[in-house]
């Protein structure tokens, strides 16, 4: 299934670290254990993160 994604509501692995507080290879980290906000791909091997589900997943670990 393909999904059309606006580009510019896509943030990158360092946007989300700084958002965070983290750095961005912890970022990295969480994502490769399957942990931290969805993650989209783009060209299979370029990490972005829409802002929602950032803002969702940070809602989900406060609560």
């Amino acid at each position: 299934m393909v999904v059309q994604v606006q580009t510019e509501t896509l943030l990158t692995s360092r946007q989300v670290a700084h958002w965070l507080g983290i750095s961005a290879s912890t970022l990295c980290r969480m994502r490769q254990e399957g942990r931290g906000p969805q993650v989209v791909w783009l060209s299979g091997s370029t990490p972005r993160y829409r802002r929602e589900d950032v803002a969702d997943w940070l809602e989900r670990q406060t609560s």
